[in-house]
């Protein structure tokens, strides 16, 4: 499902740093991967080569049978939009929208919502245990339940593959605890292919398989659970 290749990527003027140099990744259909490491190793980096929202400098990267390289900008947002989800540790939930307006969001942008995904919205937000919540603002949502309506909407639209961020940076241990199990369901019940980007061991532990980045490349630490 996604397969990076002797990846090199730098960020810099004349002073160019080294972020990324020979690393590849390759993740199976289904997989829940969790890649650990300390800052500035490139985790976040490699979340946006696999998005596109970054080009590398030499490699390539592949994500659900399409090489990136040749596509533009036009094509690379479309990609995004259909085939990937994204939760983030910052939220990202509009305050002017309802959670359930939130939810909707991909539907909106890939032209799905006046055709019968209406419902879609609700289902998802049963399963994050928001339901009840779906017409309420933001503002009126604790942390924890914020980002269950970011996992809410990054699965919404059906994605192939879900890239989480740090998602549970911004909780407390037992919100986090929650978050990262219901992601967790979510992403398996759709059959998604995920890869969870995280400081936490414990919630790396959640995950099918743990790699660990270092600045001499990718460690595979193994089955996680």
């Amino acid at each position: 499902m996604i397969r990076l290749s002797d990846i090199r990527k730098t960020f810099g003027g004349a002073s160019r740093r080294v972020v990324l140099d020979g690393l590849s990744l390759h993740v199976e259909a289904g997989e829940f991967i969790a890649v650990r490491g300390e800052s500035g190793v490139g985790k976040s980096t490699l979340l946006n080569l696999i998005a596109g929202l970054d080009r590398p400098d030499a490699g390539s990267v592949v994500v659900a049978g399409v090489d990136l390289a040749p596509l533009d900008d036009d094509a690379l947002t479309r990609l995004r939009r259909e085939r990937i989800g994204f939760v983030f540790q910052a939220f990202h939930i509009l305050p002017y929208l309802t959670v359930a307006q939130n939810v909707a969001l991909p539907l909106v942008l890939n032209g799905r919502r006046a055709a019968g995904e209406e419902g879609r919205v609700l289902e998802m937000l049963e399963g994050v245990a928001l339901a009840d919540r779906a017409e309420s603002a933001p503002r009126e949502l604790s942390g924890g339940e914020l980002q269950r309506v970011a996992i809410a909407r990054a699965l919404v639209h059906r994605p192939a593959i879900v890239l989480a961020d740090e998602p549970t940076g911004n909780l407390d241990p037992a919100s986090a605890a929650e978050v990262i199990e219901l992601l967790r369901l979510a992403v398996k019940q759709q059959g998604a292919t995920a890869i969870l980007v995280t400081h936490s061991p414990v919630a790396a532990a959640s995950a099918d398989r743990v790699l660990v980045m270092r600045a001499d490349g990718m460690v595979d630490a193994g089955n996680a659970r």
